[in-house]
């Protein structure tokens, strides 16, 4: 089923009997309270699958150097976490854009597990969408992420847009003529809830509902990636240490970014979710490539 969405895997369940009434419940609460509900969100159940790149560093290198695999692991995980938090201080607005551009390609090929245009189709959605159907509120998350003030988004935002119109348009017609009917609910789903929601809220149900259940799922299904991840249960546990330190460098951050307290809140989720994102996808491509060169002999 290469280059086609996958319906929600059944890790997703729990997550969205969760996410669903609290956001829905969210929409009648005033903006900020709208942004602290998505955001808590995103932290407890969005986190913790990015969380788990530490227990694969534990089975590749413990074995290998014995106590050492956690700083061998990460000290340079932290070093490009830190080279993207200062990216938002010192060039906030290319750091945004390159942060953007990052995620329609993570996002696309976690939920295809491929590349090429169905890759740029589904990854575009959630980023996309939102810029298109929703361009002040849209503008108003930017402006909270970066701290330059956008009062529609970047012109080169909306172009990008407007040319993936006709590849997920292409996209779903190639996957409707093929008969892969099943593959366009969940994307049919999401796209609703961009046009309808406030577009931090519809963000939020995508990314604990859609993107990070599918990378968990993977995960729990690859034999040998992180053996002691089976399930759910596990997932969560194996993760929880990580996401606790995550939590503690974004309270760090809270003290050094200025704002008011939900801007402010959204600002170090967003940016620091931006800084793990770079890592946890370089990470994900070097398994990739060094797991198929193993496969064929290659070194």
């Amino acid at each position: 089923m290469g280059g086609t969405m996958r319906l929600l895997p059944p890790v997703a369940v729990a997550p969205l009997l969760f996410a669903l009434p609290v956001l829905a419940m969210s929409l009648t609460f005033p903006w900020q309270k709208q942004w602290v509900c998505a955001v808590a969100l995103i932290i407890v159940l969005g986190v913790p699958h990015g969380a788990l790149d530490v227990e694969i560093g534990r089975t590749l290198l413990q074995h290998r150097v014995g106590w050492a695999w956690f700083p061998l692991f990460a000290v340079p995980y932290l070093a490009l976490v830190a080279v993207v938090l200062v990216g938002w201080r010192l060039a906030p607005e290319a750091t945004l854009s390159g942060f953007l551009l990052l995620s329609v390609w993570h996002f696309g090929t976690e939920e295809t597990g491929s590349g090429g245009l169905p890759a740029l189709a589904l990854g575009g959605l959630p980023v996309a969408l939102p810029v298109l159907l929703q361009p002040a509120a849209t503008a108003e998350v930017l402006t909270a992420i970066s701290g330059v003030l956008f009062n529609t988004p970047p012109h080169w935002l909306v172009w990008a847009g407007l040319l993936w119109l006709p590849i997920v348009i292409a996209w779903a017609a190639r996957t409707l003529f093929l008969g892969q009917v099943r593959s366009l609910i969940v994307p049919f789903a999401a796209g609703i809830g961009f046009a309808m929601l406030p577009p931090l809220v519809a963000f939020a149900l995508y990314f604990v509902v859609v993107h990070a259940p599918a990378h968990t799922s993977a995960l729990i299904d690859h034999p040998t990636r992180a053996p002691r991840v089976r399930g759910p249960a596990s997932a969560w546990w194996r993760a929880l240490p990580t996401t606790i330190l995550t939590v503690l460098i974004g309270a760090a951050l809270w003290f050094v970014t200025p704002g008011e307290p939900t801007v402010r809140l959204v600002c170090v989720t967003l940016q620091l979710l931006a800084a793990l994102t770079l890592p946890h996808m370089l990470f994900d491509a070097w398994l990739t490539r060094h797991e198929r060169a193993k496969a064929t002999g290659q070194h």
